[in-house]
């Protein structure tokens, strides 16, 4: 059963950087966003998928552009993602607005060799939770090549476009994945979606950015660690199983 004790209990080295000797030896599952997280922010992808959410936003709504950016984020901010804004206020379908936000340009996302080659020494299964599409989440990985990695992709149509951070959706994704919590870690880099994998017992770990999203909650006591350097935590996290 999963393990829902409160925050106060959390391990003592809480919001820390790099994991202890043997910290991490009871993590079989890894769970990944995508999205900033397992590419560096720095390849400002979103920037695009924003651009084209704000395109798609005036068209759909007949809108202007100010209008649009506000509705999008208004939406972002109460309902984990502007779709679910769209879907539950102008009864969008949801296939159409993926499909054109998620046509952008992929190639400022590099090959990792190292990000690769961690993951190849890390035991258990890996996991893409997004609240993005499969598609999206192919492609980035192709890019990567990190691709064969990974056991499944847990997207925002698999949740029934209900996204993180509602507790419902990690719920269905660790059912689908058989994955039990206590032994899986999670990695995110927008806090509040880190809030429901710490309530189910997960290991968290906050890649840090500089979105403005990424800001509120980078504290809290849900977190076990944070991190600038997604590959430098891994290999430290390897190299220190069974220390």
């Amino acid at each position: 059963m999963p393990d829902n004790s409160s925050a106060s209990s959390r391990p003592a080295e809480a919001a820390t950087g790099l994991p202890p000797k043997g910290a991490l030896d009871h993590v079989d599952s890894w769970i990944f966003d995508l999205d900033n997280t397992l590419y560096p922010a720095s390849c400002n992808l979103f920037a695009q998928v924003d651009q084209r959410m704000g395109e798609f936003i005036q068209r759909f709504l007949s809108v202007d552009a100010a209008e649009a950016q506000r509705v999008q984020k208004q939406y972002f901010r109460e309902y984990g993602t502007t779709l679910r804004g769209l879907m539950m206020h102008h009864g969008l379908t949801p296939t159409e607005f993926l499909d054109y936000v998620h046509a952008i340009d992929c190639s400022p996302v590099q090959p990792s060799p190292a990000l690769d080659a961690v993951l190849g020494r890390l035991p258990g299964r890996k996991v893409i939770f997004t609240n993005g599409s499969v598609k999206h989440a192919e492609n980035v990985m192709a890019r990567l090549g990190v691709a064969h990695h990974f056991h499944g992709i847990f997207d925002i149509i698999a949740a029934n476009y209900v996204p993180k951070p509602d507790p419902g959706c990690y719920a269905s994704m660790i059912r689908e994945h058989a994955i039990d919590p206590r032994a899986a870690a999670m990695f995110e880099d927008l806090p509040r979606n880190l809030a429901p994998a710490a309530a189910l017992g997960m290991t968290t770990v906050l890649v840090r950015t500089d979105s403005e999203w990424a800001q509120d909650g980078r504290d809290g006591p849900h977190i076990d660690y944070v991190t600038d350097d997604l590959i430098g935590w891994l290999e430290r996290a390897a190299a220190n199983r069974g220390a």
